[in-house]
């Protein structure tokens, strides 16, 4: 019997590592391969031959890996070169699968992780390899096309929008209260600030404006709507994408780019602390704080979404299913059924299709002065953030189990 290996790219997310559990259970159940082997640091690791056997692990650390934040398997940003220009890497790689007796390979990631099954598959296929790759969408920026949301964001957005409430709290205490700007992750879209829309005290939500690399930002109304309001309540709660843009389309927050990724991305972040400086300098109130999520976002298990977790889960049990079929070069997508009660389905969708492919929030579910959302976007958020997950305990705190230490 053959064998199939798994492995994780990109960002993480708090419930990445659910999906490789859901694919080694269910090869348990349907024993297809014999062996589950792990590439740790994803591609990069494989060609490297870090490669362990998940198979032989006790179903406790199992467990306890299903329910650990962040890339158990270690992860990597390594890009494929195209196949025409050097072609070493494809052929270094399927001689170490083929060492192993692999016959399946699974990449659980984002739209570039779906750009190297999209290669792979087509490698294979034009070489006559006898290996299926099959992707596992996942991204805390749900930004993946041809799929409704993505493993990850629920989860996120669920951090976010407590995140959201607790800060406003605190932020709120004062008779002189000022201004509090909260800025999440977002570099091309804005799924994830506008999720903090779920958030709200007294069936109000807290946020005042909540800005989107959707809608061009102008700084000019951005200070008169924020003067407005603070005269009105003394007090103003913002929310800001980091990857907000101007009417030209360029980041706001570009002078802050200090560095790019493997794959060209701008590195953002600091939008936040540039819009306190605009409040500022307009002299609004001298009471502005603004706060960075950052990488909490993607690794806050405690208030991860049980939905979120679940549906990873389901993702990697699809991807094995898939494979078994012969299926290849395509992704798990996750259909929404119907919002309430909320059921969701599984299918395939091309893997070339996603690749370096942008899901952007629609812009009609943006009010017309381009600050806030509309109600739309509550009722697609809402059935993602569903309650939390049961955590293993030890010393008081959740017990965490990864591969790549």
């Amino acid at each position: 019997m053959s064998n199939c290996i798994i492995a994780q790219s990109g960002g993480p997310t708090a419930v990445i590592n659910s999906s490789v559990v859901g694919l080694l259970n269910a090869n348990k159940e349907q024993k297809a391969f014999e062996k589950v082997y792990a590439g740790l640091n994803g591609i990069e690791g494989i060609l490297n031959k870090n490669i362990i056997d998940l198979s032989s692990v006790c179903d406790e650390d199992i467990h306890n890996f299903r329910f650990t934040p962040s890339s158990g398997l270690g992860s990597c940003r390594y890009k494929l070169k195209d196949v025409n220009s050097n072609s070493k890497e494809y052929e270094s790689l399927i001689e170490i699968l083929r060492e192993y007796d692999i016959k399946a390979f699974f990449y659980v990631g984002g739209n570039d992780s779906m750009d190297t099954i999209a290669k792979l598959s087509k490698y294979a296929r034009a070489n006559n390899i006898d290996i299926k790759f099959i992707g596992i969408p996942k991204t805390i920026d749900n930004d993946l096309k041809f799929t409704d949301h993505t493993p990850g964001f629920g989860s996120a957005a669920k951090f976010i929008g407590t995140t959201a409430l607790e800060t406003y709290l605190d932020a709120s205490v004062y008779i002189n209260n000022g201004i509090f700007i909260l800025e999440t992750m977002g570099r091309d879209t804005g799924w994830l600030a506008a999720s903090a829309c779920l958030a709200k005290i007294n069936d109000k939500p807290v946020a005042d404006f909540i800005y989107l690399p959707e809608a061009a930002f102008d700084r000019i109304k951005f200070l008169t709507d924020v003067k407005r309001k603070f005269e009105e309540q003394n007090k103003v709660y913002i929310i800001v994408s980091e990857g907000i843009k101007d009417e030209n389309d360029n980041f706001v927050s570009e002078f802050e780019c200090v560095s790019q990724d493997n794959f060209g991305h701008a590195q953002l972040g600091g939008v936040s602390n540039y819009l306190r400086k605009l409040i500022l300098d307009a002299g609004v109130t001298t009471r502005v704080k603004a706060l960075q999520l950052g990488i909490l976002q993607r690794c806050a298990m405690h208030c991860a979404s049980d939905t979120d977790l679940t549906e990873a889960y389901n993702a990697g049990k699809m991807a094995l299913k898939y494979a078994v079929q012969g299926e290849t070069g395509k992704m798990v997508s996750i259909n929404r059924e119907v919002s309430e009660p909320y059921t969701v389905s599984y299918s395939l969708v091309n893997a070339e299709d996603v690749a370096n492919n942008v899901k952007y929030f629609p812009t009609e579910w943006i009010n017309k002065e381009g600050n806030f959302v509309t109600s739309e976007a509550y009722s697609y958020f809402e059935p993602l953030i569903k309650e939390l997950p049961s955590l293993t305990f030890e010393g008081n705190l959740p017990k965490y189990r990864v591969f790549n230490q």
